[in-house]
């Protein structure tokens, strides 16, 4: 949810008239940080619970499948984030969309 709130709030930043560039400041990224930590915290904490033995949890791979790729996709996004000069609110803003998308998988497939 964060990661979709996050990028909501970077597009309709990307999306405002010129003359209405104070959207485009510091604030737009802060949502954006805490919203991908968040998540890479979530894949660590499921992989600790996953290779641990004591707790005993059986996942299903495509619940594994899809914590990889949302991890994957912010290291990415942040390694490209260079090629978009001047479009970082559209690009992370999309990138917030899609790490939406791929929250709701992974939740579907535990919930199968």
């Amino acid at each position: 949810m964060l990661n979709g709130l996050a990028g909501a709030i970077a597009l309709v930043a990307w999306r405002k008239p010129r003359w209405r560039r104070k959207l485009r400041a510091r604030w737009v990224w802060w949502p954006t940080i805490v919203a991908e930590a968040a998540m890479l915290l979530q894949v660590v904490l499921g992989v600790v619970l996953v290779t641990d033995d004591t707790y005993g949890q059986v996942v299903p791979r495509f619940h594994m499948f899809y914590g990889f790729v949302a991890f994957v996709t912010v290291g990415l996004a942040y390694q490209y984030r260079d090629s978009m000069k001047g479009r970082h609110e559209m690009f992370y803003g999309f990138v917030g969309l899609f790490l939406l998308g791929v929250g709701i998988r992974a939740v579907l497939q535990v919930a199968q």
